[in-house]
């Protein structure tokens, strides 16, 4: 990892911005993140650094998420939230975080990421399917038992299934990754 800044500093930063209940997910992501990660063959400190930022912007007020990641489309502006992931990659480049892959990952676990981001693949997974959310657990294991693509597939099956359920609209960067899978 060829980031100038520690990881110590880092996770002081995002504990600072959101709910303990969130920096305790944030910290399970990560945990999953770096073992999906060493079971496929990736460097697992990008896979947590990636995970540990992922959330950073998650709790912030809607004014802030629209300062940091102006909506590009008509679902992020009638859905703020989904920000929280472009939000958080401004964030982490602030922090000085520059390794492309790691900042794609984070702006990606909202949406979906290129299968060709590994890494983002991870991050995606283990925030689908930390244990504590009670779901996935399929998705998870596969992950663990080395089948990173599988598992992602899967994962962003099930995502866009439960959109559809709820009447959500689909992000274009989600209909795009589903579409390419």
């Amino acid at each position: 990892m060829k980031n100038k800044v520690s990881i110590a500093s880092l996770e002081e930063k995002v504990r600072a911005l959101v709910r303990p209940e969130r920096f305790a997910h944030i910290q399970r992501v990560a945990a999953l993140a770096q073992e999906i990660a060493r079971n496929n063959g990736l460097d697992p400190e990008r896979a947590y650094l990636a995970a540990l930022l992922h959330d950073a912007a998650r709790d912030l007020p809607e004014a802030e998420l629209l300062r940091l990641a102006p909506p590009e489309n008509e679902v992020e502006r009638a859905h703020p939230l989904a920000l929280h992931g472009r939000a958080a990659r401004v964030l982490a480049q602030q922090w000085g975080v520059r390794d492309e892959k790691v900042l794609e990952a984070i702006e990606g676990h909202v949406y979906g990421v290129d299968p060709e981001n590994a890494i983002g693949m991870a991050l995606y997974v283990a925030d689908i399917s930390e244990p504590e959310r009670g779901v996935n657990g399929e998705i998870r294991e596969l992950a663990l038992a080395g089948r990173l693509l599988e598992a992602y597939r899967q994962a962003v099956r099930n995502k866009v299934a439960y959109l559809e359920r709820k009447g959500v609209p689909l992000h274009p960067k989600t209909l795009e990754v589903y579409e390419r899978l």
